[in-house]
């Protein structure tokens, strides 16, 4: 392997220790380095890491804009639910608070949300009114091919054997069931402009970082073949350029790190984050239409 740079926390400030974020030089999947130890991993992931909708004014708005920036995503998955068949069971695995899922359910869907963080089920099930159960995916009160849609958005960079869990969802998915996945892409324009400040390598929560070429050949090893990609999230893309610029603006990031703020400040700062989105728009766009933005998402099918 190849040391590409060092890196640490930048976004949360969980710890000041510095991690190595190396590259294959056989196969050029790139990883962090040391791994840590899972008990160790779970102190970089803050308590109050989850969205949670109070009923304020201003979380209104939030929630607004995340629906708002959602769409896309809802889009995706209901295309991905016709190709399947129309109906059945839509399974999200890290649903986090389970908003995707509520957009769903609201357009009549059935439902089930999966998360390793009991906060986040419990902010699913009374915030959002989605079923969900707090485990991993080996751990699904489901019988074999009883999912119609599964999908993973950002979760295989964080886990110690994502070949399993496509292997898991490959098991629970219906023969003609569609796994939809979406990993930061380490082959965007984004990653050769920021390098270790790309705030897709979230280090030390990402102990991969993918690009397109990786995630084939695990679906390919788990029994998959891909059917449909986008390279555009309207949630993602645009806000990653703003994080990676400059990670204090990060709402967010704010907010776990409970920085105390006038209200004045916080709409500054809300602004300029907000404004900084905007400028990256245009840019979110020509490298996802060259095929290189900054996330992936991918539709896959059990191999015939």
């Amino acid at each position: 392997m190849r040391t590409l740079f060092h890196a640490t926390d930048r976004l949360y400030h969980t710890t000041n220790k510095s991690f190595l974020v190396v590259e294959c030089q056989r196969c050029r999947l790139i990883r962090l380095y040391p791994k840590p130890k899972p008990e160790e991993l779970s102190t970089y992931y803050p308590s109050n890491y989850w969205h949670s909708d109070e009923g304020s004014k201003i979380n209104a708005l939030e929630q607004f804009y995340r629906r708002l920036v959602s769409l896309d995503h809802t889009r995706f998955l209901e295309r991905a639910i016709r190709d399947a068949g129309g109906n059945g069971l839509v399974m999200d695995v890290g649903c986090g608070g389970a908003l995707l899922l509520r957009m769903l359910r609201e357009n009549g869907h059935q439902v089930l949300g999966l998360d390793y963080s009991l906060d986040a089920a419990s902010i699913a099930w009374k915030q959002n009114g989605v079923p969900a159960f707090c485990g991993t995916l080996s751990q699904a009160p489901l019988r074999d091919e009883s999912v119609s849609v599964l999908s993973m958005f950002h979760v295989l960079e964080h886990l110690y054997e994502p070949a399993e869990y496509l292997r898991m969802a490959h098991r629970l998915l219906k023969p003609d069931g569609r796994l939809v996945i979406q990993v930061p892409n380490a082959a965007s324009w984004q990653f050769l402009l920021f390098g270790e400040n790309w705030n897709g390598i979230d280090v030390p929560r990402h102990l991969y970082n993918f690009r397109l070429s990786d995630i084939n050949v695990l679906l390919d090893g788990a029994g998959f073949e891909p059917v449909r990609y986008k390279h555009f999230s309207l949630r993602d893309n645009p806000a990653g350029f703003s994080i990676s610029l400059a990670p204090g603006l990060d709402p967010m990031a704010r907010r776990i790190r409970k920085i105390v703020e006038t209200p004045a400040e916080r709409l500054f700062k809300n602004l300029v984050h907000l404004g900084l989105m905007v400028i990256a728009l245009p840019f979110s766009a020509v490298e996802a239409l060259c095929h290189v933005g900054s996330t992936v998402i991918v539709e896959a099918r059990k191999k015939k």
